[in-house]
């Protein structure tokens, strides 16, 4: 039962997501760290209360409190620029095999497992 149990965890990849979500948490923490200790505080220098966080936007009588909202937007895009960066670099498109081959009599495409070409009726090698 236990071997068992272990096969399922390979086959399925449970390990490898538990993993992704183990990075994932420590990365969201380490963006959250830089946008609110390095890129915040530049941000604070262009609001009137000198503090990003009550920084907030007047619409008459409502106030929109939009310092937090700016920070979690720049979390979620540093850390959906290098998502779609981890991605782009460890999954790569492999061309799906070819189910055509070219006629060595007239050029023409065959399908792999012909035995003559529909074209010239020459007949085929299997390959």
């Amino acid at each position: 039962m236990l071997r068992e149990f272990k096969a399922f965890l390979i086959k399925q990849n449970v390990v490898a997501l538990a993993l992704a979500v183990v990075i994932g948490a420590a990365l969201t923490k380490l963006v959250t760290a830089v946008v609110d200790d390095f890129i915040m505080p530049f941000a604070a220098a262009l609001t009137p209360s000198n503090s990003w966080k009550t920084a907030t936007f007047d619409i008459g009588p409502v106030k929109l409190g939009v310092g937090d909202f700016f920070a979690a937007l720049i979390n979620f895009l540093i850390i959906g620029f290098v998502a779609w960066r981890m991605t782009k670099l460890l999954v790569r498109d492999t061309p799906p095999d070819s189910l055509t081959t070219k006629c060595p009599f007239c050029v023409m495409d065959v399908d792999k497992h012909a035995s003559r070409c529909p074209y010239c009726t020459s007949a085929l090698t299997a390959t």
